[in-house]
């Protein structure tokens, strides 16, 4: 009978971690897309790609997961660039990814 409850309470933590994973996939995924629909580039094969986990506090000093995704976009459909992004619960907090390339006018008078 013990065995029983304590395969049930490990099975619950499997399925309770793997469904948080699959909702910060998701959310990585949309920041993603927008973040390459926002610079006006293309997002190549419109995925993300998880590329680590690790324990961390929150704010609050609880711990908690923060997760690293990278995904991948291009600027003309030739180029392959590397977008990063980590998220710690459902919280953005680093992102490197794509930006439009501006040029400032100087004033020179």
């Amino acid at each position: 009978m013990p065995t029983l409850i304590l395969l049930m309470i490990v099975g619950a933590a499997g399925f309770a971690y793997w469904n948080a994973a699959r909702a910060a996939a998701e959310h990585a995924k949309q920041l993603g897309r927008n973040a390459c629909s926002a610079a006006q580039v293309i997002w190549l094969d419109e995925s993300v790609h998880a590329s680590g986990i690790r324990m961390r506090r929150n704010e609050d000093g609880r711990l908690g997961f923060e997760r690293s995704f990278r995904f991948e976009y291009s600027y003309d459909g030739v180029d392959r660039h590397v977008g990063r992004m980590v998220l710690r619960g459902d919280r953005l907090v680093s992102f490197i990814g794509p930006v439009r390339p501006s040029v400032t006018p100087i004033d020179l008078h």
